[in-house]
């Protein structure tokens, strides 16, 4: 691993604690910024294979969600009955009705591709990262930075367990079409690191916070939001084997784009907040 890898993955991970830490402040423009950068490479890609997105609209939609993924214990929500209004989903059915009567108005060749592609890149990239943003503050903004400390943890120690057991013991490829450096034995590696850190994160907090979580609770954390972050790194592998490319972009120095970086809290942070949902709630 380079030391130009290393460092510039160091330095975004200390930028990541302040914007989590300081909240929407800092992580409104982040937001924005990265998913913009986002659905741009994302539109690029696709590009490559001849297939149109509607990246304006993307970005549009994608400054909408910012307010809209306000969860209702927000105080800009408290104001009458605006946090009690569903904005998240009322946005996700009003762009998916813009987007069947825009393909429909100038119809052609690609108009279902585009209509496909278009509404994959805003579940996916803009309307699933925004819930980074309702998790923060869900139910208030000192638990919610808990639980979405959650994801980040368990997708850095994903990663981190990988790399080392699949360098160190990998043999067995865990998805040769998808992503030919990924092995069984870094996976595993990867979860059970990951466990461990979440696991052991979420057991630890009640010692220093007024934190905590029924041991049940601990371990469905700390076994399925793992699992998830992987789920989100080879996803986004389908789509760039796909379009045949290596990296989704160059943002950041050895780590490619800035979607080869959000990929795996694509998925991560979504399924965090249905857990939080269904059992802490």
């Amino acid at each position: 691993m380079s030391v130009v890898r290393v460092t510039s993955a160091f330095l975004a991970f200390l930028a990541t604690l302040v914007v989590l830490w300081v909240g929407l402040p800092l992580l409104g423009p982040a937001y924005l910024i990265l998913t913009g950068i986002a659905v741009q490479e994302y539109a690029t890609m696709l590009a490559l294979r001849g297939v149109p997105v509607r990246r304006k609209s993307l970005w549009v939609a994608t400054a909408l969600t910012l307010p809209a993924s306000l969860p209702a214990g927000h105080p800009w929500m408290a104001a009458g009955d605006l946090g009690l209004i569903p904005w998240r989903e009322l946005l996700l059915i009003g762009f998916v009705l813009y987007l069947f009567v825009a393909e429909v108005v100038t119809s052609n060749r690609s108009s279902l591709q585009s209509l496909a592609f278009t509404m994959l890149g805003y579940v996916w990239i803009s309307w699933g990262f925004g819930l980074v943003l309702t998790l923060r503050y869900t139910p208030d903004g000192v638990t919610g930075l808990w639980y979405l400390s959650f994801p980040v943890l368990a997708i850095i120690a994903t990663d981190v367990g990988g790399y080392v057991f699949g360098t160190l013991w990998g043999k067995r490829p865990l998805a040769p079409r998808i992503s030919p450096k990924k092995t069984i034995e870094g996976a595993i590696g990867g979860q059970v690191l990951a466990m461990v850190v979440v696991g052991g994160t979420m057991a630890l907090l009640p010692l220093w916070t007024s934190f905590r979580l029924d041991l049940l609770h601990v371990l469905v954390f700390a076994v399925i939001v793992p699992m998830a972050a992987l789920a989100g790194d080879l996803f986004e592998s389908l789509v760039k084997r796909w379009v045949g490319v290596k990296d989704a972009g160059v943002f950041l120095p050895g780590h490619g784009g800035v979607l080869d970086r959000l990929d795996s809290h694509l998925i991560a942070v979504p399924v965090t907040y249905v857990l939080v949902t269904l059992l802490l709630r």
